[in-house]
């Protein structure tokens, strides 16, 4: 009988078992078999994993200089010469401040790393000493004294030789909130405090947290998109001089919104633009950032829009809009990510692109690891993300027989269930994954006839694009590229697409 397509369970055949021991014993090098120079199909191979996940060890405040790929929440991430610069929100697993001042250890506000390769990180320190005056009493003033406790989602633009350091600072659960800007002449400080770009309160519609900036190539104008699930998403200009607005007190226009904020979470926008593409992508954050968190994505040919989603609908409707990019997924080997969203685009300068954001590590979901992903573009013009993290993996191509033996492979999902929610986040107590919230892998085998259980797979070399038919539905154009395997710790094949709903498939070859 034959395999169903995408089962959970398939048995490896002799020749794979075969295969994998003789990799063990060193009999198998790198596709060459010792004992024939004619080269074979490609193997996995095994390769150490740059830093390991659970990170409890150096969770006491004295160990933050090892803070690397830890305690990331909301990045965002720039180029700037051959460096990237981290930001992100103050927001520390085990924040124990009582124990940071008696070791005398310089908690701030922003956290601040770098790295030449985006997979070795150091952490710089905080871009702040304290919250900025301003922001702090606006916030208590409109809340009751309640709020201004640490710095939310920064994001820097540079402009002529100074750098502009975008954050926020509100209430949990309020739209009494303030977007700051700092300048600098270095991205790494000091900052010199230059004043308010947008705030509001109780009384109005949006709220100003989560900023994120882009320059108009053609005309120089900049777009600022900021908000939350207050009213949704919103676009302002700012005038690149000043880094201000345009108008004083513009709050600008509605971009992005959802039905019901009850049970809908919507915020975090990241606007970047493509310019071989000549499209303006805005990448949104859907649910509670404890769970069900993902990624979304639209694109306009105007900074300040109208967005629209992979159906052709302008996303202020209030439609739950796809592709849908990332949610929490589990592979084997692992016990899988939550919250994997509130993300940052990198344009590397060189063609390349690839996304940072938070993954929160199941299943307790309160370690905080930055997660980078290289983005790549579908031949329709739709980014999408690798299924594993960058490791520096080396680009080759692949022939056909490559891409024959086992993989496990993963449909990223809406999230099933409805929760209740407070202030968009998940109610107290409730911030494990429940049954059916985390994709889960299957495997199957591609096999050389081009069979894959009951369906049918094909592989454009040239175009390194990958196709799997089945009697239902055929996913096309799934991009082949080579990639580190993290829950097995080897180097190995990775595809990444869009399903014809509008949601990411991710694959890795295993065996």
């Amino acid at each position: 009988m034959k395999q169903q397509f995408f089962p959970q369970r398939l048995f490896m055949d002799m020749k794979r078992l075969i295969i994998n021991r003789l990799v063990g014993l060193g009999l198998l090098a790198v596709g060459i078999l010792v004992s024939c120079s004619a080269p074979t199909a490609f193997v996995p191979v095994p390769s150490p994993n740059p830093w390991a996940d659970d990170y409890t060890a150096l969770s006491s405040m004295e160990n933050y200089k090892q803070w690397g790929t830890y305690n990331v929440h909301d990045p965002a991430c720039k180029k700037i010469g051959d460096t990237y610069y981290l930001y992100s929100t103050d927001a520390i697993f085990a924040e124990n401040r009582k124990e940071a001042k008696e070791k005398n250890v310089p908690l701030g506000f922003v956290q601040v790393r770098k790295s030449k390769d985006l997979v070795h990180w150091d952490f710089v320190g905080w871009a702040f000493p304290e919250i900025p005056a301003p922001a702090m009493e606006w916030v208590h003033s409109q809340a009751e004294g309640k709020g201004a406790t640490n710095i939310w989602a920064p994001y820097l633009m540079p402009y002529q030789g100074i750098y502009r350091l975008y954050y926020c600072v509100s209430a949990f659960g309020r739209n009494t909130s303030y977007i700051g800007m700092a300048e600098s002449d270095s991205p790494e400080g000091p900052w010199i405090q230059k004043g308010c770009v947008v705030k509001t309160g109780e009384g109005d519609a949006m709220n100003a947290i989560d900023p994120s900036v882009v320059e108009d190539p053609e005309t120089g104008k900049w777009w600022m998109h900021y908000g939350s699930y207050f009213g949704g998403l919103y676009c302002v200009e700012l005038n690149p001089e000043t880094g201000m607005t345009v108008q004083p007190e513009d709050h600008g226009h509605l971009i992005a919104r959802r039905a019901n904020y009850r049970k809908d979470n919507l915020e975090a926008p990241e606007i970047m633009y493509q310019p071989q593409l000549g499209k303006y992508y805005l990448f949104t954050s859907y649910d509670p950032l404890m769970t069900t968190y993902n990624v979304r994505v639209a694109y306009s040919g105007s900074p300040e829009g109208p967005f629209v989603d992979f159906y052709g609908e302008d996303i202020k409707d209030t439609t739950n809009n796809v592709p849908i990019l990332t949610a929490p997924y589990r592979f084997e080997n692992h016990p899988g990510w939550a919250g994997t969203a509130h993300c940052g685009l990198i344009d590397a300068g060189d063609g390349r692109y690839f996304m940072v954001h938070q993954g929160r590590l199941s299943p307790q979901n309160q370690l905080m690891d930055l997660h980078v992903r290289e983005v790549f573009f579908t031949v329709n013009g739709w980014p999408v993300v690798s299924p594993e993290r960058y490791a520096g993996t080396a680009p080759r191509s692949f022939t056909k027989e490559d891409l024959v033996g086992e993989w496990e492979i993963i449909r990223i999902q809406e999230p099933p269930l409805e929760r209740s929610l407070e202030a968009g986040q998940i109610l107290w107590g409730e911030g494990d994954l429940r049954n059916g919230e985390q994709a889960l892998s299957a495997r199957v085998v591609l096999e050389a006839d081009g069979s894959v259980g009951d369906a049918t797979w094909d592989f454009n070399v040239k175009k390194q694009l990958l196709t799997i038919k089945t009697a239902t539905e055929d996913i096309n154009n799934l991009i082949i590229f080579a990639g580190h395997d993290w829950e097995n710790e080897t180097e190995t094949i990775l595809f990444t697409g869009l399903d014809a709903q509008g949601h990411s498939v991710w694959g890795k070859r295993i065996d």
